[in-house]
């Protein structure tokens, strides 16, 4: 394998790309949007990741990384595409089924084709029989695996080459392809397996993440009830030797865990209770939060006559980066803009414009503001000396330490 192409040039696929070109490996990236392509020819990157764009611009410089807008002829294919879901929570494959499509035309016997999308269990099988029927002279003589991706946004790429990987083929040979060209530059463990198991892994491990934290976000509703800090209360109980409760925040966004755990709910329904009600607890959080600063400027009108200014500080699913993906700041932020008159200020201070939201400096933001609404934990936002004349709904634990 000396020629590698990227299906899909992302938060996932452009780094994945980048460092396998500074492995070796010619790489071709394909993305449908001409801006995306344009920006990676000259070098740049279009998404916040650190030290990204100084890996980027050495693969382009050296010619190992190049991006086009369709498929070309290679000798590894990777599908590092969206799979969003559906208005009932069923998964949307059509992205990962058209990259398939996409690149039948130009398989040949030897080729390795890799799904890391996250997927639904026999994703990979159907992919391979799509390609089988379409050119059935390669049944047997392609390898065709499924190997999630599993890393941090803002540690991308030290999480690409030191955290083990999940990889499982069609067959045992088709592991061992894939396991070929992952061990080029993973120092992670490559453990073997099946690709059924491999795409449950993947569903399985966000599954975890989103109970976890739903149980953090169900105490810090409880807590508020109760009158407890639940900051103090988790620091606490944490402790405890066999307890390791996270933090709660005000909602769960991204890409991952946001939507993963619907993939399995929506394929075994009887059998998935408990992955489902903590998908609901962590998708209403969002509007118990959004609920609360509403109330909260009901009351400032009470008490001062008047609207108040309120800063949504943060619009990002998490901490430090420039991802919106299923964002429940985002959402808290439209439901206090539509359903209150309070003059409303945005900040995300990772992004430089928004199609939706006007946006505002963060410190300028803090400054005007009556009501100050933390809803993510962005470095920055720690630094802010607290004023005590201002109202602040801490959802995400900005002030956890100063009060």
């Amino acid at each position: 394998m000396k020629k590698v192409l990227f299906l899909g040039l992302g938060y996932i696929g452009l780094p994945t790309a980048a460092v396998a070109a500074n492995h070796g490996f010619e790489v071709i990236g394909v993305d449908v949007n001409p801006v995306v392509v344009d920006t990676i020819n000259q070098g740049k990157i279009h998404i916040v990741e650190p030290d990204l764009a100084q890996i980027v611009k050495e693969a382009v410089q050296q010619g190992t990384l190049r991006a086009v807008s369709k498929p070309e002829p290679a000798d590894a294919f990777f599908v590092v595409v969206p799979t969003p879901f559906k208005q009932n929570h069923r998964a949307d494959i059509t992205y990962v089924e058209s990259a398939t499509r996409s690149v039948i035309p130009f398989l040949k016997e030897g080729d390795l084709f890799v799904i890391e999308s996250t997927s639904p269990v026999l994703t990979t099988e159907r992919m391979a029989d799509i390609i089988h029927k379409e050119r059935p002279e390669l049944k047997g003589k392609i390898y065709i695996a499924y190997c999630p991706e599993r890393v941090l946004p803002g540690n991308t790429l030290y999480e690409l080459v030191h955290n083990d990987r999940v990889i499982g083929g069609i067959n045992p040979e088709s592991t061992e392809k894939a396991i070929e060209f992952y061990s080029a530059f993973v120092q992670g463990k490559l453990h073997r397996t099946n690709a059924r198991t491999a795409e449950m892994c993947k569903l399985t491990e966000n599954s975890s993440r989103d109970s976890q934290i739903a149980f953090a976000n169900e105490l810090s509703m409880i807590c508020d009830k109760a009158g407890v800090n639940v900051w103090e209360l988790i620091m606490l109980a944490n402790k405890h030797p066999r307890v390791n409760i996270l933090q709660p925040g005000c909602g769960v966004g991204g890409h991952c865990i946001a939507v993963d755990p619907w993939f399995i709910v929506s394929d075994y329904p009887e059998q998935a209770q408990l992955i489902k009600r903590a998908r609901e607890t962590n998708d209403y959080k969002a509007d118990w939060c959004a609920n609360r600063v509403i109330e909260a400027c009901q009351q400032f009108v009470a008490e001062n006559d008047r609207e108040p200014v309120v800063a949504c500080m943060g619009l990002a699913f998490k901490p430090n980066i420039d991802d919106l993906r299923e964002s429940p700041a985002k959402y808290i932020a439209s439901r206090i803009i539509s359903e209150s008159r309070a003059d409303v200020l945005i900040v995300e201070p990772n992004i430089s414009k928004h199609p939706s939201f006007n946006l505002t400096d963060y410190r300028e933001a803090y400054r005007q503001a009556d009501i100050v609404v933390w809803l993510v934990c962005h470095t920055p936002f720690m630094e802010l000396p607290r004023q005590e004349a201002k109202v602040e709904l801490d959802f995400c634990g900005v002030r956890k330490g100063n009060g």
